[in-house]
């Protein structure tokens, strides 16, 4: 071997060393995620890192029992790893809660692994890199606000809709892990603090303030033009209800207006999506939010609020689209940016003016080794 190959042979190891330790340190320092995973009444088992089994049940009106012995009202596993519970793979701990006569299984999992089990879990992992770096920094971004502003003392946020999608280990495959090492540690601050970094589906044109949805208009959260979203399968979206379908839904909500009910839509945002709705039936009238509306009827039935109302004698026939909130990161528009070359930081420059992109202590480091040394 000659030297020059002999040096470039060195450095490759020295390379991969120093990306290995840096990369560690980094984990290390991470912030912690607290994710409900699911809650269960039944005894839990959990095969632990390490190899160890675990069995976790109720024990009395409050406590828990792990292997048979009665350990309090919460118990930990001993050792951070990868943890498998209820069909689950996360790494880091699991902690177990007793709440009532449930117990709540939560994962305390390291940030950038639970940005990899996101990730693919909120967009298609086909989707071209700077798409899936953007996703990477919002979901870091999301996680870091939920973390500063816990609204469960024993979670930041759940697997689910309700907060993000996470699938764990299986939800990571490489093109996910290589956009999370790519923009690992970078999230979205406004004042040096994380955002409230929201995304959704598809726009339908354009984005939605967040003073629509949620009644507080935040500066980088505002209603912004999306272009070519015409492949979202949401772009264009139809449903119908029968009229004593609507009364059903509607008296669920606490609202009975009788039979055959009208829909009318009094006034819209300035993004075009409904804000008021009249309801009008044989026994009475009531207005109230577009957005109450959606959730009455259904969150997939009606994909948006930016809808048209037509109706014959049997039905109503809502017309729409996009599929969401509206507010923030129009999935399907960051991908048709990231075709057009647009890179993640123009993306996310795009759909939340105002804020600044910031970087974790260390990161900036780790992820430049984990890329072997790339300069990005």
């Amino acid at each position: 071997m000659t030297r020059t190959l002999w040096r470039q042979a060195v450095g490759g190891i020295v390379l991969a060393v120093l990306a290995q330790c840096v990369a560690a340190q980094a984990a290390a320092n991470s912030p912690l995620v607290r994710v409900l995973l699911e809650s269960s009444q039944d005894t839990i088992t959990l095969e632990g890192a390490g190899g160890a089994t675990y069995r976790v049940a109720r024990h009395g009106k409050t406590g828990l029992r792990v292997n048979g012995l009665p350990v309090g009202d919460h118990w930990e596993t001993p050792r951070p790893g990868v943890q498998q519970v209820l069909g689950w793979r996360a790494r880091g701990r699991v902690r177990f809660v007793r709440r009532a006569e449930e117990i709540l299984v939560v994962a305390h999992v390291p940030l950038e692994a639970y940005v990899e089990g996101t990730v693919g879990r909120e967009m298609p992992t086909s989707w071209s890199a700077d798409a899936l770096r953007a996703q990477a920094v919002v979901s870091r971004t999301y996680a870091l606000y939920a973390v500063r502003r816990p609204t469960d003392p024993d979670y930041d946020l759940e697997a689910t809709v309700m907060s993000q999608l996470f699938g764990g280990d299986a939800a990571v495959v490489p093109s996910v892990r290589s956009a999370v090492a790519a923009t690992r540690g970078e999230y979205l601050a406004h004042h040096g603090a994380p955002i409230l970094a929201v995304f959704h589906s598809a726009s339908g044109g354009r984005t939605a303030g967040s003073e629509e949805v949620w009644g507080r208009s935040l500066p980088y959260l505002q209603s912004q033009v999306v272009r070519d979203e015409d492949e979202a399968p949401s772009t264009y979206w139809r449903a119908s209800l029968s009229r004593p379908t609507l009364r059903r839904l509607l008296v669920e909500r606490g609202v009975d207006v009788g039979a055959q009910p009208e829909v009318e839509v009094l006034s819209r945002w300035p993004s075009g999506r409904v804000k008021q709705v009249r309801v009008r039936g044989s026994e009475g009238t009531v207005e109230f939010a577009g957005q109450l509306l959606r959730d009455a009827v259904g969150l997939n039935i009606l994909k948006s609020t930016l809808f048209e109302v037509r109706g014959d004698p049997a039905e109503i026939v809502f017309v729409g689209s996009g599929h969401g909130h509206g507010v923030g990161m129009s999935q399907w528009g960051a991908r048709s940016m990231a075709r057009r070359g647009a890179d993640h930081r123009e993306i996310l420059a795009t759909f939340y003016p105002g804020a600044t992109m910031a970087i974790l202590p260390n990161a900036s480091i780790a992820a430049k080794f984990a890329e072997g040394g790339r300069e990005r």
